[in-house]
């Protein structure tokens, strides 16, 4: 089994090697996993239970200031699940486990997604909050009303951009992705605003891939980026597994992980391809992401354009 984990593409975090630490546990604890899908859910849920990361505990709060989780797994004959709009629930990607195994659907969201999960034996009620963010949240005044009043308030902090992806003084924005600008609102644009996170796995036979998250710091309440989106996220298939992330609504519109999928099914192994995908997405969305990839031969394959993305491979 060769596994290779990202903790998210966007600053450069504090502790990284704290960070890399977690990372290569997740990445060993997939690689000793038997099957590849087996392999990226122990992986990512590594990852989902530590702060460090934007998934699971210490996932971004949103506008209502409840955190809500997303996931996406699929594998190489193409069987899809994603879950999305969790409150309280850590283990995302075992969600999305679950419907792909036992649901004839391929996306549940919301409270149904929360009732699926504690139908299933995966933990829900669970206190997301970590000391970071509630230090975060504490320094904000949350808005009250309705999604109109919330949008107002997100607006003010953010500020706005064009949809070619530049600011409202024509510059271009690498940083918040399509429609919204840091502002110093705290948490916004943080070392952690894109700090989904994401596993893909090849056992010489079989590939996996997944991604889960807690989102986009300060985001409208009920907001879903890319994540559980397949071909955006996340995309497996015969060729490859892929693993994105970065600004979701960018990379939901141009399809990432789909896009390096399909160059390594047109013949670059994963490295040229992870390169080639990101460097059209800057071109494309003027924005930043990430994607880690292995194809059918177990290379693989990172890159990313924002100021940091911390990855870890496995093999056993």
């Amino acid at each position: 089994m060769r596994v290779i984990v990202h903790g998210g593409a966007g600053g450069v975090p504090e502790e990284p090697e704290s960070r890399r630490a977690v990372l290569d546990e997740a990445a060993e604890t997939g690689a000793a996993a038997p099957t590849p899908l087996d392999a990226v859910e122990e992986a990512v849920r590594v990852l989902e239970s530590s702060p460090r990361f934007n998934a699971g505990v210490g996932g971004a709060v949103q506008s209502d200031g409840e955190v809500r989780t997303d996931a996406g797994v699929m594998t190489d004959d193409r069987a899809v699940g994603a879950a999305c709009s969790m409150p309280g629930v850590e283990h995302a990607v075992s969600v999305a486990r679950v419907v792909v195994e036992e649901t004839p659907h391929g996306f549940v969201s919301g409270e149904h997604a929360v009732a699926l999960a504690e139908a299933y034996g995966v933990e829900t009620g669970v206190d997301l909050w970590s000391e970071r963010t509630r230090e975060k949240w504490a320094e904000l005044d949350p808005p009250a009303g309705d999604p109109a009043a919330h949008l107002a308030w997100i607006r003010d902090r953010y500020g706005r951009t064009d949809p070619d992806g530049r600011d409202e003084e024509g510059e271009a924005d690498t940083r918040a992705g399509d429609s919204e600008t840091p502002s110093g609102a705290p948490g916004v644009g943080d070392a952690h605003d894109h700090d989904t996170v994401g596993a893909v796995a090849v056992d010489g036979e079989r590939l996996a891939a997944a991604t889960s998250t807690g989102g986009r710091w300060l985001a409208l309440a009920g907001r879903v980026g890319d994540v559980p989106q397949v071909g955006s996220g996340f995309y497996c298939s015969p060729a490859a597994g892929v693993s994105a992330t970065g600004a979701g609504e960018d990379i939901a519109r141009v399809t990432l992980s789909r896009r390096v999928a399909g160059h390594i099914e047109r013949g670059l192994d994963a490295e040229a391809a992870t390169e080639l995908a990101i460097e059209e997405f800057g071109e494309l969305t003027g924005s930043s992401a990430g994607v880690i990839a292995i194809d059918a031969e177990g290379r693989v394959g990172s890159a990313y354009n924002s100021d940091g993305m911390q990855t870890a491979v496995a093999t056993r």
